[in-house]
């Protein structure tokens, strides 16, 4: 193979280009779900130690009065919620981590093929282009599923106060 001829380089630059521009998108994809991912965490154990406190008053044989029970309820249903909401957060950096392999192992195709002509990796690097398209498109699912739960915990710390 002529690797100096540069019908060869176009074509190699413009196979490793879809993998590259997908690696940049899911790096930031990742970054913002990771984000949340800790906003969620420290939101889950704010709430605990609140909810412990309440544990702790009872243990001390001390009555909740009408305001802390609404409270202490409110705490384990939005728990609840945010627990499945970081499942589905976890599941979409997961997603996401995955596609950025799958990305990187494209690339590393792309350049066995080319200096090696090895057909398998022409429909391998076809295969993991494709997966790693589904696998964002899973994390983007996921990232949807999470954000029409997360109405739901806000719902429940309003309605607690009327």
């Amino acid at each position: 193979m002529n690797f100096q001829s540069p019908e060869n380089i176009i074509r190699l630059i413009q196979f490793m280009l879809a993998p590259a521009v997908m690696l940049s998108a899911c790096g930031l994809l990742l970054l913002g779900i990771n984000n949340k991912y800790s906003s969620i965490a420290n939101r889950i154990r704010l709430l605990n130690d609140e909810r412990r406190r309440y544990i702790n008053k009872i243990k001390e044989g001390k009555e909740l009065d009408f305001i802390e029970m609404t409270r202490y309820a409110s705490l384990r249903q939005q728990l609840n919620h945010l627990f499945n909401r970081l499942e589905l957060v976890r599941n979409c950096v997961i997603s996401y981590s995955l596609a950025i392999f799958l990305f990187i192992l494209t690339s590393f195709l792309i350049g066995l093929e080319f200096f090696f002509d090895l057909k398998i990796a022409t429909i391998l690097m076809t295969v993991t282009f494709t997966l790693g398209m589904l696998t964002v498109g899973t994390g983007i699912l996921f990232a949807l599923l999470e954000t029409t739960q997360g109405f739901k915990v806000i719902e429940i710390e309003i309605k607690a106060e009327e």
